[in-house]
């Protein structure tokens, strides 16, 4: 009986298992989960500074609002970009500067563009997003959760054609991996990204990435993950937050 009991015993645990690895999480519940693992809500209330390149940068969020800043030299001349809910403003040593529709779209896109990615996968909960899981796909021999990310027109930004791809860890579910489309005026374009030196900071979770392209022109987006697998990506530029700083505001 003694035996008999181990074999049942060890029946359920296969069972419980198996079970486990049937369970079908979806795109907004890996999205979640990734997202409580790399701040959760300590985002929503937290002023974030870093550098990047030879520019400086602030985000605000608090309940919701939202102030984006980038400030750096052109010259002698101090640029002060500030991208709110509401709109997108620029100062020229300290004198607010009136522009044309298409640089307005331009320069908003861009400082929106850098703290989008500086603390992915925060956003991609936002009413404006779709997200669809493509499946799994194995990267460096860890298996991933790979989601395709599209905005729609009404809340998804001057580029809201653009096209994301993501690898979530379906362990830890944290994105190791971005893949991206975009549309400039002259052509469309496509990037992968690597995640590199993970740190946290306030509970805040931040990464570098190595950024890649293909030279091959007929590739697909959502083969970029296979291309990198086979090493068939040119390594472009290094994506690094410098001197990063989080304050915890209080809720």
């Amino acid at each position: 009986m003694k035996y008999f009991y181990l074999f049942l015993f060890g029946l359920m645990l296969f069972n419980c298992k198996e079970e486990k690895k049937s369970i079908q999480l979806s795109a907004d519940e890996i999205v979640t989960k990734s997202i409580e693992k790399s701040g959760g809500n300590l985002f929503e209330n937290s002023v974030i500074r870093f550098d990047f390149r030879d520019k400086y940068y602030v985000a605000r969020r608090d309940k919701g609002r939202f102030s984006l800043i980038r400030m750096f030299k052109d010259g002698k001349d101090s640029i002060f970009d500030l991208l709110t809910n509401s709109n997108f403003e620029r100062f020229v040593n300290n004198s607010r500067v009136i522009l044309e529709d298409s640089l307005e779209s331009n320069f908003s896109a861009s400082v929106n563009s850098v703290h989008y990615f500086s603390v992915l996968p925060y956003g991609l909960n936002a009413e404006a997003v779709n997200k669809t899981l493509l499946g799994r796909e194995k990267l460096k021999n860890k298996d991933y959760y790979k989601i395709k990310v599209t905005f729609n027109p009404d809340g998804g930004g001057e580029d809201y054609e653009d096209v994301f791809v993501y690898w979530f860890d379906n362990e830890s579910f944290k994105v190791d991996y971005v893949a991206y489309s975009y549309n400039e005026e002259d052509g469309v374009g496509m990037r992968f990204r690597e995640a590199f030196n993970e740190r946290f900071i306030e509970g805040i979770r931040f990464v570098d990435y190595n950024n890649y392209k293909s030279e091959n022109n007929e590739l697909e987006l959502l083969d970029l993950g296979k291309a990198f697998e086979e090493k068939k990506l040119k390594l472009l530029s290094k994506i690094e937050l410098k001197n990063i700083e989080v304050e915890l505001l209080k809720q």
